[in-house]
């Protein structure tokens, strides 16, 4: 029988089970084929309204959600700290109240303070999807790049992953060690003593799935998926490090460290890059690096989750599913068969079939 996403809110990956998080990972998948169509658009969350509400920069995650929201026909509205009343004094909840008595399906918030989208989830009736929350939490980054690494190596189980760099600030860090160690990997953190502290292995409670090495060449030991961190110098209000360039030269992945890595290892960065810096060019442009990978997964990831939390066509939360199929039959009985609106209605019979198998 398969497992159905019964959560309303999507705020972490800690406290996911293993069977929620394959559930969101197979529903990605079948997502991932309507990115290669001529018509890249389904008609499944028809009607709903999604508020992307983003109180730092974002490239990748803000533009993969608007896409993900529109590809599913949903009306999606993007609000930034500069264009909302939050510039003008106002408090996040009293934004968030406002923007509930308009009615959303679907709020997607990421927020420079750690527990923001806990407390929009406390206050709305609407979903709320955390997009990255201080150092807390970036969920659909990590279960991105699970998908990634399935794709790549078939299972997560059993695999060992090395995570390298800034660990203190990183967000994409915690959310990873959370899934990856619930779907059986094993996870290796290393970077400069200030910024991978020992008291990081006891994030994951219970067995010894993580721990922290002192050395970054010790988590590169036969390593099956390597992933790299961003060093996040807007977060760092205290000198952690001496300076780029020595972080470089002891801590960043070039050819020669990745070398210690299985001979399969696959290389992963959550981006933006600082080439030369945790990274070299010649590794993330390297035949072991997945790093555009991710961003096409993310697509159909984000897609995936608001399809599961925002009630889409053929899930057990959605309230007018009848009445929506209604309209999709009697539109398409008077279009010609080889009509858009004739294949966004098939598009969704197959999303359906193969979430419902």
């Amino acid at each position: 029988m398969k497992t159905e996403l019964t959560r309303k809110h999507l705020l972490g990956i800690r406290g996911l089970s293993a069977e929620e998080i394959t559930h969101i990972l197979d529903t990605a998948e079948s997502f991932r084929e309507i990115s290669a169509r001529e018509i890249k658009k389904v008609p499944t969350l028809r009607g709903r309204t999604v508020i992307n509400l983003f109180f730092e920069p974002s490239t990748r995650t803000r533009t993969s959600f608007e896409i993900a929201g529109k590809r599913l026909s949903a009306d999606v509205i993007n609000i930034n700290s500069s264009s909302s009343s939050v510039s003008k004094g106002e408090t996040l909840l009293d934004t968030a109240r406002n923007l509930e008595a308009m009615g959303p399906d679907l709020i997607v918030i990421r927020h420079p303070s750690s527990g923001a989208p806990h407390q929009l989830a406390r206050i709305c009736r609407a979903g709320v999807v955390n997009a990255g929350d201080g150092a807390h939490e970036h969920p659909t980054q990590a279960l991105l790049d699970a998908l990634t690494i399935r794709q790549r190596k078939g299972s997560l189980e059993g695999l060992r992953v090395a995570i390298l760099g800034d660990i203190l600030h990183s967000r994409v860090a915690r959310s990873n060690a959370h899934l990856l160690t619930t779907m059986g990997a094993s996870v290796a953190l290393a970077g400069p003593g200030t910024l991978a502290p020992p008291g990081f292995a006891s994030l994951v409670e219970g067995g010894t799935s993580l721990r922290v090495e002192r050395r970054v060449e010790d988590a590169l030991e036969g390593a099956d998926v390597v992933m790299v961190l961003r060093i996040q110098r807007e977060r760092q209000g205290s000198a952690f490090l001496p300076s780029m360039r020595e972080y470089a030269v002891h801590y960043g992945l070039d050819v020669k460290r990745l070398s210690l890595a299985a001979p399969d290892a696959i290389v992963m960065h959550p981006g933006p890059m600082n080439r030369g810096i945790e990274i070299s060019s010649e590794v993330a442009d390297g035949a072991s690096s997945l790093i555009l990978d991710q961003v096409a997964n993310g697509l159909a990831v984000r897609m995936a989750v608001l399809y599961l939390l925002g009630g889409g066509l053929g899930t057990m939360a959605a309230p007018n599913t009848t009445a929506a199929l209604k309209i999709d039959a009697v539109t398409s009985a008077e279009t010609p068969a080889e009509s858009p609106l004739e294949s966004h209605k098939a598009a969704a019979n197959a999303v359906h079939s193969d979430i419902s198998k």
